[in-house]
């Protein structure tokens, strides 16, 4: 089986630069809507039983999208929502996004995992939530050719896609450019575990 983890499209939120990570507001503008057609066309080669969505709006808009092209089902998940970053959510200050690089630095680059914002989601939160549903995901399909889509976000992919791709390290992430708006990161599951067999972004014109 594979999984196919896929960023949304450009959002209002990524345009203001506003840390937003809770509920229905958002949502994508028309270069996201593009990028999230671009993905669909992109899946249409490939034979996908199902989308996950995470439930921020982003997220639920480009899966809408890719469900609808694909004649899927789509069923939203907690497990694929963005990390909390507690009282920072809702600023685009400076010194909220000192925060989050703090947070994120050292969840993938320092291996730190106590940091925390403050009331913020704290790393073993997310994992508690990922990583079963991804392990959960591999149980019901695997040793089948089924193929899933789960639309999510960034700063979720890059620090938990650490803990399930037995062949891919933060550093490894960096040099493959992270998650723009559209990356598509492949997963295929194996004895060894999930490897990521193909790495890129799904390109739409402006």
């Amino acid at each position: 089986m594979r999984i196919h983890f896929v960023r949304h499209g450009e959002s209002q939120a990524n345009v203001r630069r506003e840390i937003a990570n809770r509920g229905l507001q958002h949502p994508l503008t028309r270069q996201g809507r593009a990028q999230a057609q671009a993905l669909a066309a992109a899946l249409r080669e490939h034979p996908i039983e199902r989308v996950y969505s995470s439930p921020l709006l982003r997220a639920l808009e480009t899966s809408v999208v890719v469900a609808h092209a694909l004649d899927v089902p789509l069923e939203v998940t907690d497990a694929l929502r963005e990390y909390d970053l507690g009282k920072f959510e809702g600023r685009s200050d400076e010194a909220a996004w000192r925060e989050w690089k703090r947070v994120f630095d050292a969840w993938t680059r320092l291996g730190d995992h106590d940091q925390q914002a403050e009331g913020g989601e704290r790393f073993a939160d997310v994992r508690g939530r990922f990583v079963p549903f991804v392990e959960g995901l591999v149980a019901r399909h695997g040793g089948s050719t089924d193929e899933v889509v789960c639309v999510a976000h960034g700063g979720l992919y890059w620090t938990m896609l650490l803990l399930v791709l037995v062949d891919v390290d933060a550093e490894g992430i960096a040099a493959r450019g992270g998650f723009g708006h559209g990356a598509h990161v492949v997963a295929e599951a194996r004895p060894e575990g999930l490897v990521a067999v193909a790495w890129e972004v799904i390109a739409a014109a402006r």
